[in-house]
């Protein structure tokens, strides 16, 4: 018998089954002083001089990661901002918003805290508004480095971010800050276009020979990114503080994150997997990490049975508009006929999916809709389990993976 305890938007979805694995993360503790781990990484960074030097007497600019991300900012501002007003350094907030909208003030108040907004000019960056981008040309790999002048203005950049696995980017955090946090909505479309997400390295877990975390690497020397301070995470739990060079820290965070994210496992005909519960599993859009997940262990015309609440339904139209009544390589077809196109990237991964396995889905999500969208709905992981195995068999082989997007499998 096997037993597993899936997240699934606030709670748990317990299931036992006759047979199968579950992949389980390596064991981590949490972080329970924050602040304190990180004044001492401030004093002591990875590959740099301590930041009370580098900041002294300067123009800094702090950018900070949107609400759609994980990065603890309430608890890293107030220290991070006290230590450079200390040093010297006056300070700006610029909001990586990417090419999400920005915030409102109700959401900064809730997300960065009374004190901070009330202390410090907060500036939502907006990838579409070109009086507040600069343009410097264009990487080697053709995309337009597009970025906010903030950036270019200020003498000290600092990024704040959190380091967890990333489907197309291998990890999030470090340069992500800069791209696609304050670039250009066409400098983004570019990092996520068609050939670039097409890329079989660009993955989970994947750095080396990953054309969009190359991109962004070449986009942020190209700009500008002095210092990071980023964390890793199990869900919301925070399981390191790191800060220093933007390069060499985060892949210090990476190597750390890896001790206990990468898994070994057998490919299986059915792979059960999350999205990783409340909030990363509000939609479909975000949806698709799970998907991706669940791509790199199932077997060729396998299953992946994925739960995911998507209280919120579908969202995101420019996504739904891609993918609804077409066939997995219509979408991919349509695609790269009329790039760039707002989204394009999650349908293109979900699409990819779904030519190399039947996803069965488990959400509140009404059936016609998610039957709509090439999905096969289930009302829960019974009922999906054998609708899996009419489609591969009895005794299939099946793989459990209950934080998908947490989890780098390695088959």
């Amino acid at each position: 018998m096997v037993v597993a305890k899936l997240p699934y938007g606030r709670g748990f979805v317990e299931i036992e089954l006759e047979r199968g694995s579950v992949v389980e993360l390596g064991h981590i503790g949490r972080i329970r002083d924050i602040e304190g781990g990180l004044l001492n990484k401030l004093e002591n960074p990875t590959s740099s001089e301590k930041l009370s030097r580098i900041v002294r007497n300067k123009r800094v600019l702090i950018i900070v990661t949107d609400k759609t991300r994980p990065t603890p900012n309430r608890a890293l501002l107030p220290p991070l901002t006290k230590y450079i007003e200390d040093s010297g350094g006056s300070i700006k907030i610029l909001i990586a918003n990417g090419l999400h909208e920005p915030m409102s003030k109700q959401q900064i108040l809730e997300f960065l805290g009374e004190d901070i907004y009330h202390h410090f000019e907060i500036v939502n960056h907006n990838a579409y508004d070109s009086s507040s981008i600069l343009n410097l040309g264009e990487t080697s790999y053709g995309t337009p480095i597009q970025v906010n002048r903030l950036v270019m203005d200020s003498d000290i950049v600092i990024g704040t971010g959190s380091v967890e696995p990333h489907f197309f980017a291998g990890y999030s955090g470090g340069r992500k800050i800069i791209l696609p946090g304050v670039a250009g909505s066409l400098s983004i479309m570019r990092n996520h276009g068609f050939k670039m997400i097409n890329s079989p390295y660009a993955v989970y877990g994947s750095l080396e020979r990953n054309p969009i975390h190359l991109d962004m690497l070449e986009f942020m020397k190209r700009t500008k990114l002095d210092f990071i301070v980023n964390v890793t995470l199990l869900r919301k739990d925070v399981t390191g503080v790191f800060a220093g060079h933007p390069i060499k820290t985060h892949l210090d965070a990476v190597s750390y994150l890896d001790t206990y994210v990468r898994v070994r496992v057998k490919p299986a005909d059915i792979v059960i997997t999350t999205n990783g519960g409340y909030p990363l599993d509000r939609n479909l859009y975000q949806t698709v990490k799970a998907m991706a997940t669940g791509e790199l262990t199932v077997k060729k015309n396998g299953v992946i049975i994925v739960l995911s609440e998507c209280i919120d339904g579908i969202t995101h139209k420019e996504f739904h508009k891609l993918i609804v009544d077409r066939e997995p390589q219509e979408i991919l077809d349509f695609i790269r006929k009329n790039e760039p196109l707002p989204d394009q990237w999650e349908a293109h991964i979900m699409a990819r999916v779904m030519k190399k396995a039947k996803i069965i889905l488990v959400s509140r999500i009404p059936e016609r809709r998610v039957e709509e969208v090439g999905l096969i709905p289930s009302k829960d992981v019974d009922e999906a389990l054998e609708l899996a195995e009419r489609i591969v068999g009895k005794n299939s082989s099946v793989l459990i993976i209950p934080e998908g997007p947490y989890t780098i499998p390695e088959t």
